[in-house]
């Protein structure tokens, strides 16, 4: 696998890196404060800067790069903060790229184009109160009725969720047991029956909304289908993409920790001498910049060496898993080399290791990861069910 990144790679990583450091840390620290997520003028920006829907087709207002090429922009943007990266994420990452690939042209043609300008956000709805881990196990129903699709139901730990203005709803369209039932469909947040519970209070992940949907025979036309059922496979297939997306959030936060404890280790000075003189911080850097970096080249080998252009699930998993222990482990050993500054809010490490931990749960949880890595390893699938 080839490492080095074009010239035009590396020119589009830096200005996503003079961008989000010059224009964005202002807006990071008022997310940390409010809570509230980036505001609607940032998402125009970042589309007229082309940071929205990178690796999306030109024909519908995208870049037409490569997957790597997102990554690149998206782990500059987490390295600043979770909620000013969540927008590069979901346009790139997200339920966006299923659309493109899956949903009918009308779709596309309604979708894309607000995404890339913007004007939209798409979040993923799958999860529910008893189908998180076991996806398969979830019961929100579609029924295609006429020209229209009725789907009543209910989802939970969606990231985005009450915010964003589209979602790729996951759905069982027949009694079906397990996954060949299920498909999924786009439902807009204006549809009459769709509302949303209370905001999901959370320790990190702070401007990311996230909050129970409701859709009482929320009703959306056909074109909306976006995989019929009996193809969960595919849909699976390509959220593998998203993991990548996901692992690349904890490579940009544990890069930034990395980062900002290097700078303070020299600066601070204990015992009459700059504390990176001592051996056991030196050991601690070498150990999070190995991990740092050992995150990079598993999430960047996973998405360059698909055929499909689609990351395999064995190679995706690795790099989710690797980066979601890595992250926390960084992010803590920042917080302890900067001791009370790590520990304070005035600064960021703190705040690195609660969206760290976060991102081990959010996508798939780290030891459901590894059931998916020996799988894959296997040949074969294993059932977690009692019977």
């Amino acid at each position: 696998m080839d490492c080095a990144l074009s010239p035009e790679q590396r020119q589009l990583q830096e200005a996503a890196r003079r961008f989000v450091r010059q224009d964005m840390r202002s807006a990071a620290r008022q997310i940390e404060e409010d809570n509230e997520p980036l505001a609607r003028e940032y998402f125009r920006k970042y589309a007229d800067l082309g940071f929205l829907g990178i690796n999306l087709e030109r024909g519908y207002g995208g870049q037409g790069l490569s997957n790597l090429d997102a990554l690149l922009v998206l782990e500059e943007f987490a390295r600043v903060h979770t909620a000013i990266a969540f927008p590069v994420f979901e346009s790139c990452v997200g339920p966006v790229k299923i659309i493109e690939r899956y949903g009918t042209a009308t779709l596309k043609e309604r979708v894309i184009p607000q995404v890339c300008k913007g004007e939209v956000t798409v979040a993923a709805a799958m999860s529910e109160a008893d189908a998180g881990s076991a996806l398969t196990d979830l019961r929100t129903g579609a029924e295609v009725s006429g020209s229209e699709i009725v789907v009543n139901g209910a989802k939970r730990w969606c990231s985005g969720g009450g915010h964003a203005e589209g979602y790729l709803v996951y759905c069982r369209f027949s009694d079906v047991p397990g996954s060949k039932g299920i498909g999924a469909v786009y439902v807009e947040k204006d549809r009459p029956g769709m509302s949303f519970g209370r905001r999901e209070a959370l320790l990190g992940f702070r401007g990311v909304y996230s909050a129970e949907i409701y859709l009482d025979n929320v009703r959306v036309p056909k074109d909306n289908l976006v995989m019929p059922e009996g193809f969960f496979g595919d849909l699976m297939e390509t959220f593998n993409l998203e993991r990548c997306g996901n692992a690349t959030m904890c490579l940009g936060l544990a890069a930034g920790a990395l980062e900002d404890a290097l700078a303070y280790v020299q600066e601070r000075r204990q015992f009459g001498k700059p504390i990176i003189d001592f051996q056991a911080v030196q050991l601690r850097l070498a150990e999070m910049a190995m991990q740092v970096e050992a995150s990079r080249l598993l999430i960047h080998k996973a998405v360059t060496t698909s055929a499909s252009g689609f990351p395999s699930i064995l190679d995706s998993s690795i790099a989710k898993c690797f980066a979601n222990e890595a992250v926390r482990e960084v992010c803590g050993n920042a917080m302890q080399l900067m001791g009370a500054y790590g520990y304070s809010k005035e600064f960021p490490a703190e705040q690195r290791f609660r969206d760290g931990w976060g991102w081990g749960i959010a996508g798939g949880t780290i030891d459901i990861q590894k059931v998916n890595i020996a799988a894959a390893l296997a040949g074969r699938r294993f059932s977690q069910r009692t019977r």
